[in-house]
């Protein structure tokens, strides 16, 4: 027999069954619209970030700066030896730093996340790139004049000649009239630029002494290899490029950070495929049991084994392909509702015309295409095994395989998967953490292989309480969940996925916050405290004000410090006041005030460094200088300082003036005073710097819970896919078991049951399998997140937390979702006409 005819077969049934067909290719669709999507997004990023950074250093032959971040720069005597090197023609230093500017009612100018930056205008004659287009007025002439990008004096309300105030980090509010609005190629996005006469950004961004880095033109004598080549030997403990290089540099970091974005936004991509495989490999297992007689037909009139496994493989070809088109579409849509809502909540990101690229059509098509088939592979394989003869007795279609083998391969991997689990939380770090990932993926095969026998206790046990008071309704319903153990198990896996992850990163936020409280109530003794931007800190000067409120005692800011600890980069920080005043530190050796060059160490530090009480530490700043520091004191280790703490007398040497802002200003109040009078004192104290809070020590608690919930509702709002392909699992499920039972369906409504009892235990079915899922997974994700979080001990999350109140709503949840995905597969059983149906076997 030619496969000509077999193909006919698969292409009219797969005609035939328009409704299965259409559930199939929904689940193909929503995970291959996942993954381009989430390729169609980064690169438009990427693509229009390499457009906007590829005049980064334009018209700059080389750029000499520091190797460190965050050093407070290049020295200004480097100057003249720059200039001095032959083959420069001239030589730019660049003064430029983080600002916030304020709008026409006194407000800051949103950014969304894009830069804010004030930056030193030069004349056309001065400058290497391109000058500005000025649309409205000109440079500034004066100290106490900007000129602003279009985009920001739009969203600012500003106009040239109009007032405003522009805050920097270390020197505080400054008073500023537009003088000009110019266009820039940066001009999307949220960013702020804000243009300085050169003798004021020098006076706002630097310590004087230095500047960021030096822009260098050749006079064409020397490529610009040779020049660096010249000004490296020059000036050997700096940082020389070409222009070209520091291009290729930004977008190297640009593609790194988006590459991070489209691996997280690529995992959720697999889940929603994951979850997709199981739905299609239910789909095609049903398929194949429901017309085992169909392919015995065609086995008897001469259809060899590999033709039937053909036209079963052949229709899941189909789908693959014609759900992987749609999904390739449906992606690209993904990604512009992505950009349109991160635009609408003003997240800074550039604007582009979306990039669809070849890999991500290929990718997109072999994923779909790939899990479509082969999910299909098994079923059509077992269908080939089954006799003709045997295929076509009615029995045949009920038969159950043994599942004594894999029940036992899963109990081993059950026992290995919570050894693993056990074991990596009893550490901390990236080795315990993949320790318990081993353990969590034992876990879930464990349970891939085991739910097949779990689901007859489990749902037996659940139909004793959910079924029983529906009388003989809901004994059916029982009964119909447990004698299929394979499919009630597939059904319910995809939606236990779903489920264990999002417990999993519930376990995770309520424990981030539980430790963010007891880190606060424990570690920190000061009724109110000010915070700024996190980019910025607390603006000079806020400090001071708050100092003088009538009722505070006493104003201590926390600042950021890196340094070179031995052989290790780390983050410390430096107080500008008495340590033991505002937090509370458990001192286990020596003194808790500092003075000096000494520093405190934080005990896992001082084992890590080999260190004690009166040992000389030398602490190498990002310039490079080193500085010997005696340790004073060892504290239990406290995520609120870090490492080790250093006193205000070290700021000088280890934090850049132009960066000396601290991250938070804890403030003491004296005994008797009432908060509310404080607080209205610090709020008008304040006002005038317009970005800083005032916050209390429950509000401080307050405002990190907030952060947390933000990035947990996007994390959740990605798993959302996961969990509606697995409701849209649940009815495809039963809306083909449905067809696989019209006979049985039809026989009782023939003996007297009614369209509504039918219903009602389709329903009932529904809500056991979904209730089913949703215990194996929550439990799962309990046992997860708490393995995750106890490696995270170091991190600062020091407690497990379980949401109890938010795991009963989701297990709540699912039996709705359980019940509402029976609707219209109940519905669609009711309807079954009883004659037709027996008639119909």
């Amino acid at each position: 027999m030619s496969s000509n005819p077999i193909t006919k077969v698969a292409l009219r049934n797969i005609a035939a069954h328009k409704v299965r067909l259409l559930l199939t290719v929904l689940s193909v669709v929503l995970g291959t619209a996942f993954v381009t999507g989430s390729f169609v997004f980064t690169d438009t990023l990427q693509r229009t970030f390499d457009s906007i950074f590829a005049d980064v250093a334009k018209g700059v032959d080389v750029r000499v700066g520091t190797e460190q971040s965050g050093a407070s720069g290049v020295p200004v005597e480097d100057i003249d030896v720059v200039a001095a090197v032959p083959g420069v023609k001239a030589v730019v230093p660049a003064y430029r730093g983080g600002v916030i500017v304020l709008d026409s009612e006194g407000a800051a100018i949103q950014t969304g996340g894009a830069p804010a930056e004030g930056v030193a205008y030069l004349p056309p004659d001065r400058a290497l790139g391109d000058p500005q287009t000025y649309v409205a007025g000109g440079p500034p002439a004066a100290d106490g004049e900007i000129a602003l990008n279009s985009s920001a004096a739009t969203r600012g309300d500003l106009a040239v000649g109009d007032t405003t105030k522009v805050l920097t980090a270390s020197s505080g509010i400054l008073p500023v009239t537009v003088s000009g609005i110019y266009d820039v190629e940066t001009d999307t996005g949220g960013y702020v630029g804000a243009l300085f006469t050169e003798q004021q950004a020098r006076d706002l961004f630097t310590d004087g002494r230095h500047v960021q880095y030096l822009d260098v033109a050749s006079d064409g004598s020397v490529s610009p290899e040779e020049l660096r080549d010249e000004v490296a030997a020059a000036l050997p403990d700096l940082k020389v490029q070409t222009g070209a290089e520091v291009t290729e540099d930004v977008k190297s970091d640009v593609e790194q950070a988006l590459s991070f974005l489209n691996y997280f936004l690529l995992a959720f991509g697999a889940i929603a495929l994951l979850v997709g495989t199981f739905i299609i490999y239910n789909t095609f297992s049903m398929i194949v049991a429901q017309r085992l007689r169909e392919l015995a037909l065609l086995r008897a009139i001469g259809a060899s084994r590999q033709q039937v496994g053909r036209s079963v493989t052949l229709e899941a070809l189909v789908v693959g392909v014609v759900g992987s088109a749609l999904g390739i579409a449906g992606g690209v849509a993904l990604a512009y509702g992505l950009r349109a809502a991160l635009n609408a909540a003003d997240v800074g990101l550039p604007s582009g015309s979306l990039q669809l690229a070849p890999r991500t059509v290929i990718i997109a098509l072999l994923v779909g295409v790939v899990v479509t088939v082969v999910s299909a592979y098994a079923p059509a394989r077992r269908a080939t095994k089954v006799p003709p003869v045997a295929a076509m007795r009615e029995e045949s279609t009920a038969t159950v395989e043994s599942l004594r083998v894999r029940t036992v391969i899963g109990a081993v991997a059950a026992v290995a998967g919570v050894a693993g689990v056990v074991i990596g939380a009893q550490g901390t770090g990236g080795g315990a953490a993949a320790t318990v990932g081993i353990g969590a993926l034992a876990l879930i095969l464990a349970v891939l292989l085991a739910a097949p026998a779990l689901s007859k206790p489990i749902v037996g046990a659940l139909g004793a309480v959910f079924a029983r008071p529906f009388g003989a309704v809901g004994r059916l319903a029982r009964t119909n969940a447990a004698r299929n153990p394979r499919r009630t198990a597939a059904t319910a896996f995809a939606l236990t996925l779903g489920l264990m992850l999002v417990s999993v990163i519930a376990v995770f936020g309520a424990s981030a916050k539980s430790s963010v409280n007891t880190l606060v109530d424990t570690g920190v003794k000061s009724e109110f405290m000010l915070m700024g931007p996190q980019m910025m800190g607390v603006p000079a000067g806020a400090e001071t004000a708050a100092a003088g409120v009538p009722g505070v005692t006493e104003a201590v800011g926390v600042y950021g410090v890196q340094a070179k600890f031995g052989d290790d980069n780390e983050f410390g920080a430096a107080m500008s006041g008495p340590v033991g005043n505002v937090l509370s530190l458990d001192i286990t050796a020596g003194a808790e005030q500092l003075a000096g060059d000494e520093m405190l160490v934080s005990v896992d530090t001082a084992a890590k460094h080999g260190v004690q009480v009166g040992s000389t530490v030398p602490l190498t700043n990002r310039d490079g200088d080193t500085v010997e520091t005696t340790v004073a004191g060892i504290f239990e280790d406290n995520q609120v300082v870090g490492p080790w703490v250093l006193s205000a007398d070290m700021l000088d040497r280890f934090v850049p003036a132009a960066a000396r802002a601290p991250m938070v200003v804890l403030l003491n109040t004296a005994d008797g005073s009432d908060p509310e009078t404080v607080r209205a004192g610090l709020e008008d104290a304040t006002k005038q710097f317009v970005v800083v809070q005032v916050l209390d020590r429950e509000q401080f608690k307050g405002q990190q819970a907030a952060q947390i919930d933000t990035l947990l509702a996007v994390l959740y709002g990605l798993l959302a896919l996961a969990v509606v392909i697995a409701i849209l699992g649940i009815v495809n499920t039963l809306a083909l078991s449905v067809v696989e039972r019209r006979r049985e369906i039809g026989m009782l409504r023939a003996v007297g049951m009614q369209r509504a009892q039918v219903r009602r235990t389709i329903y009932l079915e529904s809500l056991l399998i979904a209730v089913f899922g949703a215990v194996i997974g929550l439990v799962l994700g309990l046992v997860f997140g708490w393995g995750f979080v106890r490696t995270l001990a170091d991190q600062g999350l020091g407690e497990t937390t379980v949401p109890w109140g938010q795991v009963l709503a989701m297990l709540v949840g699912s039996g709705v979702v359980g019940v509402l995905a029976a609707l219209w597969p109940g519905v669609r059983a009711a309807k079954t006409p009883p004659l037709e149906a027996i008639a119909d076997m």
